[in-house]
């Protein structure tokens, strides 16, 4: 598989978590740990079908427990950090701070072997960064009593950012790991969600079709894809491209008719497009 190939398979990635608040909102008045609980547990479904169909269980069982721990730290860490950031800080603020991840991906990337890290990638990421806190307002102020909460946000977007980068350095791990990391992911969730939630189904179809829907998609397919796009394609850009993930969820939103279009969308579109521009530019001089 060539590196642009890879690339952009893993774009598929932040296609499908352009999806992610259309479908959250369709899950409402779920709790998030439970959403995510039957949510990961599809996407390890899907995990399972697809191994069967290709025949690689046999790979499962020659990797190493200390990878399956680190794919579900990943995957179960960012998220629970997520839902605790948004409950102990404002989501305007919180919100911001976990999106730093696209930028600590451009950062770390430049630890990898064999990693070019341009000036270009820097400047990209800094643009999308700025177009992203232009969508989402920035918020009121960041205040000293949500200290917490910010930590916590800070923290999500390291998780986030480590296990995207550092899966690089494990590309002879198959793709199909990360079914394992589903499955103990949703486990988690279910046991979090017992602890801290009230348990809610949904009532109407449309619900049930929004949480199966997060599941096949935001939650599910998308984690498979962007294993791939970070073990073999091109991690800088990759990172950059991210920002793209709220312009085109409030476009979703839009569409749906659940949000409105306004001149910050079309100024934040512009940044993140100019600064996935100059990403694409730094890397092809690489």
């Amino acid at each position: 598989m060539t590196k642009a190939t890879a690339t952009a398979i893993g774009s598929i990635a932040i296609l499908l978590w352009a999806l992610l608040a259309l479908f959250t909102v369709g899950t409402a008045p779920l709790p998030p740990l439970q959403v995510n609980a039957v949510a990961f547990a599809i996407g390890g479904a899907l995990g399972l079908i697809w191994i069967a169909m290709n025949g690689e269980f046999s790979a499962l069982r020659g990797i190493s427990w200390k990878i399956y721990a680190f794919g579900t730290a990943g995957l179960f860490g960012y998220h629970f950090l997520y839902f605790s950031a948004l409950r102990m800080a404002p989501p305007a603020e919180a919100g911001l701070i976990a999106y730093l991840w696209p930028l600590l991906i451009v950062l770390f990337s430049g630890l990898l072997p064999g990693e070019n890290l341009r000036a270009m990638h820097l400047v990209g990421a800094a643009l999308g960064f700025t177009g992203a806190a232009v969508l989402l307002g920035g918020g009121t102020g960041f205040e000293a009593e949500h200290l917490t909460g910010y930590a916590l946000a800070l923290c999500c977007a390291v998780v986030w950012a480590s296990y995207s980068v550092i899966s690089r350095r494990l590309s002879a791990t198959p793709t199909a790991s990360v079914t394992v990391f589903c499955l103990l992911t949703s486990a988690l969730s279910f046991t979090a969600h017992l602890a801290f939630e009230e348990t809610i189904w949904p009532e109407t179809p449309l619900t049930w079709l929004a949480l199966i829907g997060l599941g096949i998609g935001p939650v599910g397919i998308a984690f498979f894809v962007w294993d791939i796009g970070m073990k073999k394609g091109d991690v800088q850009l990759l990172g950059v491209a991210s920002y793209a993930a709220p312009i085109l969820s409030t476009l979703a939103l839009i569409l749906a008719g659940i949000a409105a279009p306004s001149w910050s969308l079309a100024l934040a579109s512009a940044l993140i497009a100019g600064g996935a521009a100059l990403a694409a530019r730094a890397s092809a001089k690489s």
